[in-house]
């Protein structure tokens, strides 16, 4: 099968990712967008959305109850609305740009999906060959930079919609995007000053990031969480900001911009951008994963390689080690921890009150950056002293 794909011709491969990430992000950032109703109701003590059925579903015993209660089948009512639902377009907006903005929003929340492994399998050297659409040498930078055009999108549609909450809305994403993405790339480059050995080959590839968190000892094993807890936390702080999930969401802000930059979309539109910010949110914590916490190895000093040897001398089972089920088991590792980083968001969203926009400058310029530096300064000249 894998043969077959290989020898299909570059377009036609291309295509084929391109439908699979679309296949993958869209009923995920669908599944996340429940889970927050979900998950918002659990914190305030009440049920949530447990009502919507298929009636032929409602005649199935047990399993058609617990799903109306989880709220599955609301999913799939909200996909099927927004679908299905009237396009309003005002009659004060730039229509062309108006009708681009949404569609801008996705373009860089699914091309950084491509350069971020998911997986591994091991190969009949016994060496680890990570699973993603892209494997380039500059993963990181690539995530990076094309995630830093999405801005653009809340620009255009702030500007587009010839208002002035929209305006307003666009105005501060982009300075809170510009803000936050300074500190942001410092937090990381401590994490890959110390896998760039001296005299080695360098690298800005997220699997060698993971591959590093693999290698035998206690450095080598030990996830960049405990090694670098400052990192993790100012790239976790600034991945709130550059999502724009609260207390970071001024550029939206109900409470006094109406709905900021989208304030005057509705149905299929609308819904595009939230379809991009969800996706945001699970490439940021899938890269988050990668980076500090080990990715798909299951626990700190136990790299996926031992874990496997374990299954494999505790059941004798042949699969435990066929390339197929060590990939699907790696996947699965990885998802769980991308999904506690997404239970993570929504816990915050639900618990802490938004800033206020002079704070929010103010943390990002005058706090954030300055640790940042102090951080990079910090572990700069301790990698320097360790691989002197």
């Amino acid at each position: 099968m894998a043969d077959f794909f290989f020898n299909l011709h570059p377009v036609i491969q291309g295509l084929l990712k391109g439908l699979a990430v679309i296949l993958v992000i869209f009923p995920l950032a669908g599944a996340c967008s429940l889970a927050e109703r979900k998950v918002s109701a659990w914190m305030q003590g009440r049920p949530g959305p447990n009502r919507a059925i298929v009636p032929w579903f409602a005649y199935v015993p047990v399993l058609g109850r617990f799903l109306q209660r989880l709220g599955v089948f609301h999913l799939i009512a909200d996909g099927a609305k927004f679908l299905f639902k009237e396009e309003p377009v005002p009659g004060h907006v730039n229509k062309l740009y108006y009708v681009l903005a949404p569609a801008l929003a996705m373009m860089p929340a699914f091309a950084t999906v491509t350069v971020v492994p998911f997986g591994a399998y091991f190969n009949a050297a016994g060496e680890a060959v990570p699973l993603m659409l892209a494997n380039v040498d500059v993963g990181l930078l690539a995530v990076f930079a094309v995630s830093s055009l999405g801005v653009y999108s809340l620009i255009l549609a702030g500007w587009a919609s010839n208002s002035k909450y929209p305006f307003l809305g666009g105005i501060r994403a982009s300075a809170q995007l510009i803000s936050y993405e300074l500190s942001l790339t410092l937090s990381v480059v401590p994490v890959f000053l110390w896998i760039n050995a001296p005299g080695t080959p360098g690298t800005m590839s997220l699997a060698k990031v993971v591959e590093f968190q693999s290698l035998p000892g206690f450095w080598g094993g030990a996830w960049f969480l405990f090694l670098m807890p400052l990192s993790a936390f100012i790239f976790l702080v600034a991945l709130f900001a550059e999502t724009n999930r609260l207390p970071f969401d001024m550029a939206e802000s109900e409470a006094d911009l109406v709905g900021g930059f989208h304030t005057e979309y509705g149905a299929f539109k609308w819904s595009l951008f939230f379809v991009a910010e969800y996706s945001n949110m699970l490439v940021g914590s899938g890269v988050f994963a990668l980076l500090f916490l080990g990715g798909w190895n299951p626990l700190p000093w136990i790299p996926l390689a031992d874990f496997v040897g374990w299954l494999h001398h505790l059941t004798g089972a042949a699969f435990t080690v066929h390339p197929l089920f060590v990939g699907l088991l790696s996947i699965a590792i990885f998802l769980v921890k991308i999904l506690g980083l997404i239970f993570v968001f929504m816990w915050v969203r639900w618990t802490v009150p938004r800033f206020r926009y002079d704070q929010i400058m103010k943390l990002g310029w005058q706090k954030l950056l300055p640790l940042a530096i102090a951080n990079l300064l910090f572990y700069a000249l301790a990698i320097a002293f360790i691989q002197k």
